[in-house]
């Protein structure tokens, strides 16, 4: 597949089994990661892998969380299961640092375009996965959990394996809604 149709058909796959990106292949994703768009070279990404042992790790972090938050059955138990949605979870985090030109929100954007390239990566060497956020990402127990500073931001989850359904051809969408010209 080549670069523009890779992107073209991008599409996340929430429903991922065995085997996860290993060796040169997760390597490789790693690197696409560290080629994110970076003002100042500041290279504020920090990735934490879970998989294996960890999953489970990171599944008790979760329902200490959920637990702590006074969360009922139905919602622990959803915590409890999110790491096993894939083999491989790549933790994304924006170490942001003050800096006189570049702005704490252009380190956390240049750490989600780590997370869109490494997605990228993966797909490009028939993986796939999903990027997923929300109230995780800033839950303090889990970035505790996760050893975030203070200034850290969680810019996300990236889940990787292999896609357990071949996901249809994607349609082009109109740009004209999105698109104004100065």
């Amino acid at each position: 597949m080549d670069a523009l149709d890779l992107l073209l058909q991008r599409r996340s796959a929430s429903r991922l089994a065995d085997p996860a990106p290993e060796g040169e292949t997760l390597e490789n994703i790693l690197q696409a990661g560290l080629r994110a768009p970076d003002h100042g070279a500041l290279q504020p990404w920090h990735f934490v892998m879970i998989t294996e042992e960890g999953r489970e790790r990171f599944s008790q972090l979760l329902v200490s969380a959920a637990t702590g938050d006074g969360a009922d059955e139905k919602a622990i138990e959803k915590a409890q299961n999110a790491p096993f949605r894939a083999p491989l979870i790549i933790a994304v985090i924006a170490r942001c640092e003050e800096h006189p030109k570049v702005p704490e929100w252009e380190q956390v954007v240049s750490a989600g375009c780590a997370v869109m390239a490494m997605q990228m990566a993966a797909q490009a060497q028939g993986f796939n996965g999903i990027w997923r956020s929300g109230a995780w990402t800033e839950h303090e127990v889990v970035r505790q959990g996760l050893g975030c500073r203070p200034q850290d931001k969680i810019v996300g989850f990236l889940y990787l394996g292999t896609p357990r359904l071949k996901a249809a051809p994607l349609t082009a969408v109109d740009p004209a809604p999105f698109v104004s010209y100065f």
